[in-house]
């Protein structure tokens, strides 16, 4: 009974080369695959670099932005105060003209209306 490993694995060396040649053959092979995983960490450590400068800009970015965000939210909070005191201003402003000015010139229009 044959498991998997032993179907997908491929022979380094022809059946039929010789034993020196085999040595030979063999030394390539690991040499090429401990390049390609050189090469690959490589690649993988170039790409963790990327990804935590990323990471880290962001993050930066963020913490600015948050910060706008509560400076802003302060500058409104103010206006708002503001706009509250100006209303309140207003309506005072209001109810004194309409006190001594319109509420006095109704009752001397009925005091002359009823002479």
């Amino acid at each position: 009974m044959r498991t998997h490993q032993e179907e997908t694995t491929v022979p380094l060396v022809p059946e039929k080369a010789s034993h020196s040649g085999n040595s030979n053959q063999l030394d390539r092979a690991g040499q090429t695959i401990l390049q390609l995983l050189n090469k690959a960490a490589g690649v993988v450590e170039d790409s963790s670099r990327q990804a935590t400068e990323t990471v880290q800009r962001l993050s930066h970015q963020l913490r600015a932005a948050e910060n706008r965000i509560a400076e802003l939210e302060a500058e409104v909070a103010a206006h708002q105060g503001h706009a509250e005191r100006a209303e309140q201003w207003l309506h005072r402003v209001y109810s004194e003209i309409e006190e001594r000015f319109l509420r006095k010139d109704q009752t001397e229009r009925r005091s002359a209306s009823q002479r």
